[in-house]
């Protein structure tokens, strides 16, 4: 006979999955209901979040579904809970039996979701009722005797309990709280309280009003002050209330939250985060364990507390005390580094940028330098940290170059090893405790590229928010200037300014692009923004190649990079005697693109023969641009021939006048073998 106890081995022993339900909710805190139905539909029970001898209330909740696995939810209204249930088979689920379980989860998501939506539609109703059918509470009430408080507006039940109600941003009421003389509350079971509230008192003044937890607390501090006091009934819907009362508000009311002074410290905690979210003032009765009215019960002076003096801001300085305290710049190369500031060094890929801060940063760093300006402006000695976020191997190589080109043997001057995310809370980190850990504080922090330190887009205002966040603590926690390192755009308008946002450009105290030295001429270093001072004239460099002592590569053979020296500027182009020139060769390239044609012994050019010319591949323009040039206006390519007495209109073309200019292009033909 088969052994079958060897097909349930791996099987553990289970309950019934009403049993496990019921087990599921005890573990949760809950009271469990006497019977479990398992038809997919919400029932509700007494959880005991309401006292376990009220058996009325049943704010308890749970929907369980019985074919198959069974599987379900359960929870609580009054205290927000929520939990999920999937019976124990004894074995893990399989794909598709999760599938199952994920489709019943959403399915009791939107059961429970629909009652609940229904619930809280009744409970509103009801409410509603029962506080337009009770008297108005009197003074003489046991709770408000014992609170020494007002009524303002509370009602009491049929039993002598107090009534107080919670309204929502829309004025709608959407449930009660009762108290009882003791100071035992009770929820409506059902209702909403969360984003919910009531205010006491008038809110004619707008410049401040009051947030407070508990009704007793709201009435003392609208006693006490005379200004509005709301209730968020409870220290988690404060953050929620303090936001929808800045919206009523405005930016300009003076938000207080008098949070209790709770041993968790929970309420204190809810508060701060509501004033770090949308701007208020946090007020805790300095005694553990006291609310405001325990604070006035116990004979301290409450207003005191409540109101304290506006604090005395040196943030605003009189005008006229400017004459008498001078706040020149101060520099760290004169013109062009200045203290505690933002710069951004820009240029293409190539243009000698990288060199350009190299050469500041090792000038302001150098230790023993004899000659301690740059191109004649005046330079201090501070300590500087290169944030580098590629090609190390290289930089460390121009770092020696110069060190050996300018005779230096030591430098306060610190490379990292890596880039990191600078805009993330982890890199921005990383940053300050290795910078903190140095002997020495720097007075220039280098981000060498920005986009190898940026985690996002750099054409994204909001991302390019959070680097210059990020910059600012740099410069407050270290009191320094940081200086960024950007690329340019791609097209040709674009190489004055730094790719990406315009963001970027509207937070610089200095700007300066690195335009790259071509067909023979020098690098230009131009200054595009300089915020509180007059800005210069553009200089002008070379890079000049140097052997670096010592350096040998894997094949024994020398190692060279380049330093940068200053250069002349270049002769001014006469830019009017280049645009002849470029029109005059564009009219030689057409006549030979159109095949020579010769009109009394000269070269012409037909206007349809110079459009295809200049859409050419040769020449890329667009047809639009093309009818443009050919126009007779002395700021097109035709105009500023014929303005030159080079070309003459003839026909539907041009013919050439100048005798140089014939006679350049038969020679060119002649070269060519015509």
């Amino acid at each position: 006979m088969a052994n079958i106890t060897e097909i349930w081995k791996d099987k553990e022993p289970v309950d019934p999955p009403e049993i496990q339900l019921r087990n599921a909710i005890e573990e949760a805190g809950l009271n469990a209901p006497e019977q479990i139905i398992f038809d997919g539909r919400v029932h509700r029970f007494n959880s005991g979040s309401g006292g376990r001898a009220n058996k009325s209330d049943k704010s308890g909740w749970y929907i369980a579904f019985g074919d198959g696995i069974c599987a379900g939810k359960f929870g609580d209204w009054r205290w927000g809970v929520e939990h999920k249930w999937c019976q124990n088979i004894g074995r893990r689920l399989t794909p598709n039996e999760e599938m199952e379980f994920a489709r019943r989860m959403e399915a009791a998501k939107k059961a429970r979701e629909e009652s609940e939506s229904v619930m809280r539609e009744n409970v509103s109703e009801i409410v509603g009722k029962i506080w337009s059918e009770a008297a108005h509470a009197t003074e003489d009430h046991p709770y408000l005797v014992k609170k020494q408080i007002k009524p303002h507006g509370a009602r009491v039940t049929g039993d002598g309990r107090l009534i107080v109600p919670l309204y929502n941003d829309d004025g709608e009421m959407t449930t009660v709280q009762y108290i009882d003389a003791n100071g035992g509350k009770l929820y409506h079971p059902g209702g909403k309280t969360g984003g919910s509230y009531w205010r006491i008192g008038d809110d004619d003044d707008n410049t401040r009003v009051y947030l407070a937890e508990g009704y007793a607390t709201a009435a003392t501090i609208a006693e006490t002050t005379s200004k509005a006091c709301y209730i968020a009934y409870s220290a988690s819907n404060i953050p929620t209330v303090v936001g929808q009362l800045r919206e009523r508000y405005g930016p300009s009311t003076r938000i207080i939250i008098v949070a209790d002074n709770d041993r968790s410290g929970v309420g204190k905690n809810h508060a701060d985060q509501a004033s770090a979210k949308h701007g208020a003032t946090v007020i805790v009765p300095p005694i553990e364990g006291m609310d405001a009215n325990d604070y006035l019960l116990a004979g301290n002076d409450l207003s005191a507390l409540l109101e304290p003096a506006v604090p005395e801001y040196d943030w605003l300085e009189h005008g006229r005390d400017f004459r008498s305290t001078p706040t020149p710049i101060s520099w760290y190369i004169k013109n062009w580094i200045q203290s505690n500031s933002l710069t951004m060094v820009h240029g293409p890929s190539g243009s000698g940028k990288t060199f350009l801060v190299l050469d500041w940063c090792l000038h302001l760093s150098a230790v023993g330098l004899d000659d301690r300006d740059w191109c004649g402006n005046r330079t201090k000695h501070l300590p500087v940290v290169y944030l580098a976020g590629e090609g190390h191997h290289g930089l460390k190589g121009r770092v020696a170059a110069w060190m050996q080109h300018h005779d230096v043997d030591d430098i306060d001057f610190w490379m990292s090893k890596t880039g990191t995310d600078l805009n993330e809370p982890e890199g921005l980190l990383k940053v300050i405790e290795n910078v903190r850990a140095l002997p020495v504080t720097p007075k220039v922090i280098v981000v060498d590229t920005l986009h190898r330190f940026l985690n996002g887009d750099e054409n994204s205002a909001q991302d390019a928010k959070t680097m210059l966040d990020s910059c600012a603590i740099l410069m407050n926690e270290f009191d320094c200037t940081v200086m960024l390192v950007h690329h340019t755009g791609v097209s040709e308008e674009a190489q004055h300014r730094a790719r990406g946002s315009s963001a970027w450009r509207g937070a610089l105290d200095i700007e300066v692009s690195v335009k790259p030295g071509n067909d023979g001429r020098p690098i230009e270093i131009i200054q595009r923004k300089m915020k509180d001072a007059e800005m210069r004239d553009s200089l002008f460099f070379e890079l000049k190649k140097v052997a670096i002592n010592g350096w040998k590569d894997e094949d024994g053979e020398q190692v060279h990079s380049v330093v940068l020296e200053s250069a002349s500027a270049p002769a001014k182009v006469d830019k009017k005697k280049s645009r002849v020139e470029e029109s005059r060769k564009r009219f030689e390239r057409a006549w030979h693109f159109t095949n020579r044609n010769v009109i009394n012994d000269k070269p012409f050019v037909e206007k349809s023969g110079m459009i295809d010319f200049l859409t050419s591949s040769a020449m890329g323009m667009s047809e639009s641009a093309a009818r443009k040039a050919c126009q007779n206006d002395p700021s097109r390519m035709i105009g500023i021939l014929i303005d030159a007495q080079y070309i003459a209109p003839s026909g539907r073309g041009w013919v050439a006048l100048d005798e140089s200019l014939i006679i350049d292009m038969k020679s060119q033909c002649d070269n060519l073998g015509q």
